[in-house]
């Protein structure tokens, strides 16, 4: 899952390649020894990020950094604002989409290092990099309900956060209290559901250019065999329907509640326009549920890019409708963006 910071709030286009030049090519790599005298976490030079995806594609970062603490997350928003150099925060990249030329800058990775969690009561008090269907198992055997739809979600709680994710028409902002973040300058936050603005696979969070790093649940209490029960159904109805073997990042267009309505969820749509099966280099629309799309090999960002394009256009075509990504495309110059937009990069 996924944040993006740059400053300004637009792609440094100006500026990168003298910033990033800075950052790879001084000979005594004195950008990389100032990160790690000021404490911000492992740092990875040169990371392949095909290893940070589920699609199993993309180039690689300048600089990958695993953060452990939110002091260290506060220490490397600061230092690369200061210098303007681009910073994308991503967690397990489940719903990412890498360019082949990887990121001119850094990537900050929230994962099993930052992954603590707490339940006291009807609490849960978890970290950004938490894997959902941990936590969902976690809170089930605390007795307490109200993740069920999130147990078969692959991703990271901050990422879930940050988009409002779940499933059955459910996002996770409804059992949110409180959120912590810290904001593009580097200073640590406490926000409300309010200041979050939640709404169907949307936040202000994106909007504000917050990085999650810490979230504050409150679950009623269930029968646990009747959660258990609620999860083992909603995994029995995900393995029958979703590709689960070959790097795919999960479902790539977006329901909204308007088309849901009038014409049915996205993987309808583009198996009625006769879709399933359809190639470009080694992506391929799953033949088993059309809303995913496989790297069957060595599938480039391109092909994935150019499939997602045919599809929009043939399902325009066919019954008017516009399908939007929720899955998101990071360019090499660190902008974060839904991948139907990703021709304007």
């Amino acid at each position: 899952m996924l944040h993006s910071y740059s400053p300004a709030g637009e792609a440094p286009e100006i500026f990168y390649n003298e910033r990033i030049d800075q950052l790879t090519s001084d000979p005594e790599k004195k950008i990389l020894t100032e990160l790690v005298s000021l404490d911000v976490g492992k740092s990875y030079p040169d990371e392949l990020l095909a290893r940070h995806c589920s699609w199993k594609i993309g180039g690689p970062a300048d600089l990958l950094v695993e953060a452990e603490t939110t002091e260290q997350v506060s220490n490397l928003i600061a230092f690369v604002r200061a210098r303007q150099i681009p910073l994308v925060v991503i967690g397990q990249g489940t719903n990412l989409l890498f360019d082949d030329a990887g990121v001119r800058g850094v990537v900050l990775k929230l994962g099993a290092a930052f992954s603590r969690i707490k339940i006291s009561g009807n609490i849960v008090t978890a970290e950004a990099g938490v894997w959902v269907p941990q936590l969902a198992r976690l809170a089930m055997r605390a007795g307490l309900a109200g993740l069920e739809h999130c147990s078969g979600i692959p991703g990271t709680l901050g990422g879930l956060v940050l988009m409002n994710g779940g499933s059955q028409r459910k996002g996770i902002g409804e059992n949110i209290r409180r959120v912590w973040v810290v904001d593009s300058h580097g200073c640590p936050q406490v926000l409300t559901p309010v200041d979050c603005e939640f709404s169907y696979r949307s936040s202000a969070l994106q909007r504000r250019g917050d990085v999650v790093v810490k979230v504050e649940l409150e679950c009623p209490s269930g029968d646990i065999a009747d959660i258990r029960h609620a999860m083992v159904s909603d995994l029995r109805e995900r393995r029958r329907k979703f590709p689960r073997k070959v790097p795919n990042c999960g479902s790539v267009f977006l329901s909204t509640g308007e088309m849901h309505e009038a014409v049915g969820p996205p993987g309808k749509i583009i198996e009625e326009a006769g879709l399933k099966g359809t190639r470009i280099g080694a992506a391929e629309i799953s033949q088993q549920h059309a809303n995913f799309i496989l790297n069957t090999g060595h599938a480039s960002s391109s092909d994935v890019l150019a499939l997602i394009a045919q599809v929009r256009k043939s399902v325009a075509q066919n019954i008017g409708f516009e399908l939007r990504c929720e899955v998101h495309y990071v360019s090499p110059q660190g902008v974060v963006i839904p991948a139907d937009k990703a021709h304007s990069v």
